[in-house]
């Protein structure tokens, strides 16, 4: 079962994500800030992370960061999430080695489209 790690300061979003994400066969843990997102990554190892770019304790940037240059974790695929539209914003996911980047508001089939490609592409699934 792939494992998902969905991460907002948004409470509403995150318990939201995980029931639709359940529903559809994934497990899925959640995390409400960059601090326990970083602690859950390296606990959980999720098989992709589900990661929003605004949040107060540190950006979803700095959080993807942190992964990605991280010898455990660089190889999880990290999706961002974001209300922030505009080229500028997608260009510093990819800075910061995002795998992809979705606007909110999120269409649950979009999202699940875009976890399933970032698994193959990173070879988890085939």
């Amino acid at each position: 079962m792939v494992k998902i790690l969905v991460v907002d300061d948004e409470v509403d979003i995150t318990d939201t994500l995980k029931i639709l994400l359940e529903r559809r066969g994934f497990e899925v843990v959640t995390a409400n800030s960059g601090k326990e997102a970083l602690e859950k990554v390296k606990e959980e190892k999720p098989d992709v992370v589900l990661l929003d770019v605004m949040m107060p304790d540190m950006s979803g940037w700095d959080v993807c960061k942190k992964i990605k240059e991280d010898d455990a974790t660089k190889d999880i695929p990290v999706i961002m999430l974001t209300i922030l539209f505009g080229e500028e914003e997608k260009k510093k996911s990819f800075e910061v080695k995002a795998d992809a980047h979705i606007e909110k508001p999120i269409v649950i089939d979009r999202v699940i489209g875009v976890i399933n490609w970032v698994l193959k592409y990173k070879k988890k699934i085939k």
